[in-house]
């Protein structure tokens, strides 16, 4: 599957600190120190809805990453995957009368736009569920072959994941079994299915049933995968054994990066799979988590059908820290228009303090854990002075519109 298209990243001069980031599995905020190649694995789009400031905000978290890496010098290998069979996307098919392969191209399509729109850097390897569903069925009968997994006595063909293979189990999502069941009936798992040996055990492979597509999985019998081994599988093939960053939004902590963290540490027995568990905070719209079941969604690309130009919206969302929870509202759009106005008069200014000192300050805010609001003052209090006429550094919005464009994205 092709991502979206790329663009030229300014390289700036002198040297980035060492990026922080919270891990979500220590609860702390720890340095990332990869090899020669940095590794990322972020979990993409079930592609049943066009793209809403929710995976906008979690995608530029994780750009962030990906620039900061790139500054420091580093290669950086990102992963990104697209749910493009799954329970969601084959209901909404069914409730619209629509083919469910024509609405996964369609919203997967407008979500390449809408992250080109937004200069997210593209990742390395974008790749669907349906073209892994080979792989998939591998691990699942390996982890069976390993004592892992168990077919139900119930005649559907459905493979589960037994937890107790996995030593470390809980050690990511550092919630209580009280609370992952609650979870797990919330976000797609099936605790109170008849025949599991444990409420929390996640499917591996559903087994085919009438009316629903399937696919060759070997000696599992026809079916489809299960959404946690997906994204295992993906990460293990094109990543190796363990990675760096694992990440996503917060409501992907559990079960979904528990589920697929331990998946992949019994498949290799190399663990922790990834060093840092990395989660971004949920936008919310009048006091609400924005989700597709809640219908209060704000789409990325109704708002550039309305001229809110992206750059804007990026703004806007940075304007909050990654891990919060925030709103989106009108004023938060208003602010981001006008900060990014501000911006690009600044940058066409023919002098100004520092270039250096700002580049300075904007790596040390964004390496601290991606503390994006504190660039941004950073930035504004620069701009500030420039549109009071201080400074005499002439080079200096130059390297100001390099930096923005550079670490935060955003281009002037």
């Amino acid at each position: 599957m092709d991502a979206w298209t790329g663009h030229d990243v300014p390289t700036l001069p002198g040297d980035a600190p060492t990026l922080t980031l919270f891990d979500s599995a220590r609860r702390s905020v720890h340095p990332v120190t990869p090899g020669e190649t940095a590794t990322m694995y972020v979990c993409g789009i079930t592609p049943y809805d066009a793209t809403h400031l929710g995976h906008a905000a979690t995608m530029i978290a994780f750009d962030l990453v990906n620039r900061l890496w790139r500054d420091a010098g580093r290669t950086v290998t990102y992963v990104q995957n697209v749910t493009d069979i799954d329970d969601p996307l084959l209901e909404r098919a069914e409730r619209d009368g629509e083919d469910w392969v024509v609405l996964a191209m369609r919203e997967t399509a407008l979500f390449r736009e809408d992250m080109e729109a937004l200069r997210i850097i593209p990742p390395a390897h974008y790749v669907g569920a349906v073209e892994s569903i080979p792989a998939i069925a591998q691990h699942v009968s390996s982890l069976v072959a390993k004592g892992a997994a168990y077919r139900l006595e119930d005649g559907t063909g459905d493979v589960y994941f037994d937890i107790t293979a996995a030593p470390n189990w809980g050690y990511e999502s550092n919630l209580s079994r009280e609370e992952m069941t609650v979870l797990s009936a919330e976000r797609g798992g099936d605790p109170d299915r008849a025949g599991k040996r444990d409420p929390l055990d996640p499917l591996l492979w559903r087994g085919a049933r009438d009316g629903e597509p399937s696919w060759d999985g070997g000696d599992l019998g026809p079916g489809r995968p299960g959404w946690h081994i997906e994204c295992a599988t993906i990460a293990l093939n094109l990543l190796g054994d363990t990675i760096d960053v694992q990440g996503g939004g917060s409501d992907l902590l559990y079960p979904h990066h528990e589920c697929s963290a331990a998946h992949a540490e019994v498949l290799t027995g190399a663990a922790p799979f990834a060093s840092h568990y990395v989660h971004a905070g949920m936008i919310g719209l009048d006091g609400e988590k924005m989700s597709k079941s809640k219908g209060n969604l704000v789409f990325v690309s109704r708002l550039r059908a309305d001229g809110v130009d992206p750059m804007a919206v990026r703004l806007g969302l940075l304007a909050g820290h990654y891990r919060a929870d925030r709103e989106w509202t009108d004023e938060v759009r208003k602010a981001g228009e006008q900060r990014l106005a501000r911006w690009r008069e600044a940058a066409a200014a023919p002098a100004g303090p520092s270039g250096a000192g700002l580049l300075d300050a904007v790596r040390e805010a964004l390496t601290s854990d991606l503390d994006a609001p504190a660039a941004l003052a950073v930035v504004d209090a620069w701009v500030d002075a420039v549109l009071s006429g201080t400074g005499d550094d002439a080079a200096a919005p130059a390297l100001m519109a390099q930096t923005v464009d550079a670490l935060l994205g955003v281009r002037l």
